[in-house]
């Protein structure tokens, strides 16, 4: 898996020390277990597992839950053991050794660091005012792009401005799916939403945030009724919750840090829907207000997939 640049040498820490870009150039599964801190073996793997189809959220290099989770849904899919554990045949069918590298170089356009929004207030009442609740660095924007964890872009590009024109290292997780889906399984116990085609083969598999004991996800069959891009959301304290004790009816503007997201899947139950976050790497962390959290990359891809009429189960 060899990846050669010459910004290759840089470094980034781990709970082990520091270690090169190299390491995940060349982390190869030798049968032992995956570092239970940051290792470049991990990077790969969420990596690969993204390729198929099985998202591991946030590409961050530790195996956390959402890479175990990630790694269950694929053995599953597989018909392998399912204990979420890397072995040789997991490894071997996510295309280990031979798969294309992991990462890559990538150049900034003025798009990358153009429209960006100054700052977010905290209060909900405040964020209503605003024209877009957009993204505030470029370096969210693109670790959005790239599927990773914002801290970890700049852990592998310490010396980077992020500026127009400077090249960078990001992950390469490939195309999105593009399949037709009929179908979404939210799986409550497992934190997973798998979608499948009408021949009832899993097309992806993504992580969830779902509702707490206060505030439940739906139980039981609905079905998408509409696809909202890029929406405003609709504070509703009389229905919902009460955020900062505003306890009047508001709009917030549309963008990738309003409270769903870059998507709004509606569903047939009201005011629940599937829908984005603006902390993916909170997603097995924090639970919903009862709606289906997905990361805003997550959500996109599915998005594109499915029509109004989508059949969507809440199952335990």
């Amino acid at each position: 898996m060899r990846f050669s640049l010459a910004i290759i040498g840089c470094f980034f820490a781990t709970s082990a020390g520091a270690f090169s870009i190299n390491e995940i150039d060349n982390a190869e599964y030798n049968g032992m277990a995956l570092h239970s801190g940051q290792s470049g073996l991990t990077v790969v793997l969420q990596v690969l597992l993204d390729r198929a189809g099985v998202s591991p959220g946030v590409i961050d290099g530790y195996q956390g839950d959402m890479s175990t989770s990630a790694l269950r849904g694929f053995e599953a899919l597989r018909g392998f053991k399912v204990d979420g554990l890397l072995d040789d045949e997991v490894w071997t069918a996510l295309g280990g050794n031979e798969a294309a590298p992991a990462i890559k170089s990538y150049e900034l356009t003025s798009e990358d660091t153009a429209n960006l929004t100054s700052s977010i207030p905290d209060n909900v009442r405040e964020k209503a005012a605003m024209d877009k609740l957009g993204y505030v660095r470029v370096t969210e924007k693109l670790a959005e792009r790239f599927h990773m964890d914002e801290d970890f872009l700049i852990q592998l590009n310490p010396d980077a401005d992020f500026s127009a024109g400077s090249t960078i290292i990001v992950t390469d997780v490939g195309p999105d799916a593009g399949e037709t889906v009929t179908r979404i399984e939210i799986r409550k116990s497992d934190r997973r939403a798998v979608a499948f085609n009408a021949d009832g083969q899993m097309v992806t598999n993504y992580p969830v945030a779902i509702g707490s004991a206060e505030t439940p996800s739906p139980e039981g069959d609905m079905i998408v009724e509409a696809i909202a891009i890029d929406p405003t959301y609709s504070y509703r304290p009389d229905v919902n919750f009460t955020a900062d004790g505003v306890t009047d009816s508001l709009t917030l503007p549309p963008g990738p840090n309003g409270p769903v997201g870059t998507v709004w899947l509606d569903l047939t139950k009201p005011t629940y829907g599937l829908h984005g976050t603006d902390t993916p790497s909170k997603l097995f962390t924090q639970n919903s207000h009862g709606c289906v959290r997905f990361t805003n990359w997550d959500i996109t891809e599915l998005a594109n997939m499915v029509n109004a009429g989508t059949k969507v189960e809440f199952v335990e």
